[in-house]
């Protein structure tokens, strides 16, 4: 294939409740979709960054910038181009990682597209539907928190994770635990918002039986969170971390963790995400597959990733009514707990196009 042009197109998606993590509250996504146009085949890419640099170093602006600048004209200067060509590209600027996976994924979705295979095939699903969980975020009280778990459960999700920070951690969980049982799966994620100072406090969550505490310290310290896993019973998972395979490997040979999240954005693509799956199957680590509030074109290939055989944990790959009332595709509907995964060519979904240009924002387009 040959790029013979790029859409940038933001899109502001407003979603049905405020969610609040330990690094800030989102009201509203400022989403990025990159299209790929090429003779053969169109591909749409969706770039996870955030508006503030607060979960990760890179945010929207920054990322179209990048793509502008740098990116777009590596890959358009390819005579001919395919997703693994992609990442070879862009290897040589550094960092950027949810920029480049926007532009990978929209190449893939080309490619396969007219090749007329789907992302799950490409990457090795195993199932037809994948188990889904919930993530909670941070509330003004206890029964709020309560009341949206309840609302959850309802709704079929087979796993929910709560969002905690310092003054916000043991009392939750106790309450979600007391009203809803010991059988309930339950995990929280703390989105590196503790020092390893905190240890003994921590360790106060082990006795809840917990399916992992995600990211309790900081991004860039693997050596800590293999300290920290020595004085917990509950198992540590990585998140922020995790940017390639290459961190998982320290990880796992550090003992910083024995269960990864995978986010195909924080790691530069769904090429990387499965090395990282399939390096984590070799040495017994569990993965699953992470959100980033994404949309429907993010969402299809998530199921899709979290659909290997790796993948034994429920994601949080919620459905698409979890944070948008309308979606830009169609709906990802919950059904006994799981969703499906998508068969049709490349993601499987498309933009509804009424709907993408209700909720646009911007548009440009860069010819090769």
């Amino acid at each position: 294939m040959k790029i013979t042009g790029v859409e940038l197109r933001r899109i502001a998606m407003p979603l049905v409740a405020p969610f609040r993590t330990s690094f800030g509250t989102e009201t509203e996504r400022d989403v990025l979709l990159v299209r790929v146009v090429t003779p053969e085949a169109e591909g749409w890419g969706e770039c996870v960054a955030m508006s503030e640099p607060l979960y990760s170093s890179e945010y929207v602006d920054g990322a179209a910038e990048v793509m502008r600048r740098f990116l777009i004209p590596a890959l358009t200067a390819l005579p001919s181009i395919d997703a693994y060509a992609v990442g070879r590209a862009l290897s040589p600027f550094k960092g950027h990682r949810m920029a480049k996976a926007a532009l990978e994924t929209a190449v893939l979705d080309a490619e396969l597209r007219a090749a007329g295979r789907s992302f799950g095939s490409f990457l090795g699903a195993s199932r037809d539907r994948v188990p889904c969980g919930v993530s909670v975020g941070i509330m003004d009280s206890i029964p709020k928190l309560l009341d949206a778990v309840a609302g959850y459960l309802d709704e079929g999700y087979t796993r929910v994770k709560i969002k905690i920070e310092p003054g916000w951690d043991v009392a939750p969980v106790r309450a979600v635990r007391e009203r809803f049982g010991d059988d309930l799966p339950l995990q929280v994620d703390a989105n590196a918002a503790y020092t390893l100072v905190d240890a003994p406090h921590l360790a106060r969550l082990d006795e809840f039986g917990l399916l992992l505490i995600e990211q309790p310290l900081a991004d860039d310290d693997l050596v800590q969170h293999a300290a920290l896993a020595k004085r917990l019973r509950t198992p540590l998972c990585l998140d922020e971390s995790i940017e390639s395979a290459e961190h998982a490997a320290a990880a796992i040979s550090l003992g910083s963790c024995s269960i990864i999240n995978v986010k195909p954005g924080r790691v530069g693509g769904y090429i990387e995400a499965r090395r990282i799956h399939d390096l984590c199957r070799a040495h017994g680590i569990s993965v699953w597959c992470g959100g980033m509030l994404e949309t429907g074109l993010g969402r299809a290939a998530n199921v899709a990733l979290a659909a290997l055989p790796g993948f034994t944990l429920p994601g949080d790959t919620s459905g698409s009514s979890r944070y948008y009332a309308t979606d830009i595709t169609e709906p990802f509907v919950l059904k006994d707990g799981h969703l499906p995964v998508p068969t049709g060519p490349g993601l499987g979904v498309e933009p509804v196009p009424d709907i993408l240009e209700k909720v646009t924002t911007s548009r440009e387009w860069i010819a090769a």
